[in-house]
């Protein structure tokens, strides 16, 4: 395959696609901007580790220095990590500017797929997605990774939408677009830190082997967009909905009163819905993106013996 003149893969990455082995995209702004300085670092190291337990190759993706990475070495994740939120946020509108201006940039769920879907890799582990946020009927505010699950044919595995968005109009706004969203050993729509939402996914599927079959017979029919697995957090991690909705609504009352918005939004909530737990939906996150790195991983063995 020819390699897009800007982007760079990994020695690990491009040897694995090359022997038609099983490779799991992971996004860079949960090490950015997810997390504090190490406990970002040692999360992206573990999660790669636990996709090489499973039997794929990790593929950490980033803008470094104007260069699209999919593969980060050890020493750009922990670049990533120390530079914290002083890398941009790098959603589509962004990537051409950071590339001309030779930056550096975080992928979102939305860049994450595009640098995937050149490098030949179709399955992408992460926490959560963006989606439409609440009141989004007169702000606008609505998630580009949603357009992007519309047009790039990726598989996202992840916990849901986040639970601070309204995972109602989300669920809409994909049905709009003809992404089909699937439920992992449930019917439910998982809601991040919580299993259930009230809200039905299309289907259920109950192996990591029907995913795969699912995600084949979608390219074969030449189906345009990508697919969303939804894979509920462990129940031992699971949070009590009572509290993290509480969290979420003191969260988004304190974000509406200083006037944040746009790609300030979901890092703002999500960092004073852990201030407000305690630290628990922290920890809740990083098991939920092990737990979707495993399941990704697995998907993605079985599409390669495909």
């Amino acid at each position: 395959m020819e390699l897009h003149p800007y982007l760079d893969l990994s020695p690990a990455v491009a040897a694995a696609l090359a022997a038609g082995k099983p490779v799991v995209a992971l996004e860079s702004t949960i090490i950015s901007h997810g997390m504090p300085y190490p406990q970002n670092v040692e999360t992206a190291l573990a999660v790669e580790a636990i996709i090489r337990e499973n039997g794929a190759t990790p593929a950490t993706i980033a803008v470094i220095g104007g260069r699209l990475k999919a593969g980060c070495t050890e020493a750009e994740i922990e670049y990533l990590g120390k530079r914290g939120t002083a890398i941009t946020k790098a959603s589509r509108r962004d990537l051409a500017m950071l590339v001309a201006r030779g930056m550096d940039g975080a992928t979102t769920v939305t860049t994450t797929m595009m640098i995937a879907h050149m490098a030949g890799i179709e399955i992408f582990a992460t926490g959560g997605i963006g989606g439409v946020h609440r009141g989004a009927e007169t702000t606008m505010d609505i998630s580009a990774d949603l357009e992007e699950l519309a047009q790039t044919p990726v598989m996202v595995v992840c916990a849901g939408a986040k639970s601070i968005l309204d995972l109602g109009l989300t669920l809409e706004y994909l049905e709009t677009k003809g992404v089909p969203v699937l439920g992992y050993g449930t019917d439910e729509l998982p809601a991040f830190y919580t299993r259930r939402s009230g809200f039905k996914v299309d289907y259920r599927v109950d192996s990591p082997a029907e995913l795969a079959a699912v995600f084949r017979a979608s390219r074969t029919l030449g189906l345009r967009g990508g697919m969303l697995v939804t894979n509920p957090i462990p129940e031992q991690y699971s949070m009590d909905p009572a509290v993290i909705n509480a969290a979420i609504d003191e969260a988004l009352a304190q974000c509406r009163a200083r006037g944040i918005h746009g790609k300030e939004t979901t890092p703002f909530l999500l960092a004073k819905v852990k201030e407000l737990t305690g630290g628990d939906s922290l920890a809740s996150n990083i098991q939920l993106v092990f737990n979707n790195a495993r399941l990704a991983s697995r998907t993605a063995a079985c599409l390669t013996e495909g």
